[in-house]
């Protein structure tokens, strides 16, 4: 019997990006065109993702979809994120001056980003697929985002509000949403920018899980049954940040 797939919960960014208009783009090109025109797009998007350290997770259709914090975490994978998604207009813009020349016509593309936790195989396994309602955010995000435009997600925007200019758009209603989802345009990325030091920044999305934490220690405490506390992960996945988060929460 095959083993059961291990799966590993991580915060990560999602970027969301598809092509808007492809079935127009078939009937004015010939095959041989349009696949040069798609592999094109393609190449161009790829490396603006992989250039700020983003996985490309999978193609569906014109669609793109790729990660930032697997398999490698960093502490700025929100900002690689937004980073990336404007690199990638950029490109576009740049690509569509050739294609322009060459074929006699432009692309148009829309993107959505959003950072919070997703399930994933583990990567050591083969088995890397994201899921979870992050993911299903970027998508909606994307799909809600006028043409060669980006919408951010509210965790991104937390970890980057810093650091970009944005616009506010009304909450929008999402498909298989409950409530009305706050986004942002992105405008820019400040040039040279960087997220604040993860020793000063406020720990985001993990009020829940040390609440369990601090619950479980306090208890385990009054029983007298604590004598040695340790805290196993991954290098760099922030261990020092967490036991500082930690003792500070039990001290106050």
């Amino acid at each position: 019997m095959a083993a059961p797939v291990q799966e590993i919960r991580k915060t990560v960014s999602i970027v969301f990006s598809d092509l808007k208009g492809s079935t127009d783009l078939g009937e004015r090109l010939d095959s041989e065109a349009l696949r040069e025109v798609m592999t094109r797009y393609f190449d161009a998007m790829r490396a603006e993702i992989q250039a700020h350290g983003g996985t490309i997770e999978k193609y569906i259709g014109d669609a793109i979809m790729a990660v930032f914090g697997l398999p490698v975490l960093h502490e700025d994978d929100a900002l690689r994120a937004v980073r990336a998604a404007m690199g990638m207009q950029h490109a576009l813009a740049r690509l569509n001056d050739e294609l322009d020349r060459a074929y006699g016509v432009r692309l148009a593309n829309r993107t959505g980003v959003n950072t919070g936790e997703v399930v994933a195989g583990d990567s050591a396994s083969g088995q890397r697929l994201v899921t979870g309602d992050a993911v299903n955010t970027a998508a909606r995000l994307e799909q809600a985002a006028p043409a060669n435009e980006i919408l951010i997600g509210e965790l991104t925007y937390r970890l980057v509000r810093d650091v970009v200019d944005v616009e506010g758009v009304p909450p929008l209603d999402l498909k298989g949403k409950a409530e009305q989802v706050p986004a942002w345009r992105l405008l820019a990325v400040h040039r040279g920018a960087t997220v604040t030091s993860a020793d000063t920044s406020p720990m985001v999305g993990r009020e829940p899980e040390m609440a369990r934490l601090r619950d479980a220690f306090r208890g385990a405490v009054q029983e007298r049954r604590v004598r040695v506390l340790t805290v196993i992960g991954d290098a760099g996945v922030g261990k020092s940040r967490l036991t500082r988060e930690f003792l500070a929460s039990i001290t106050d």
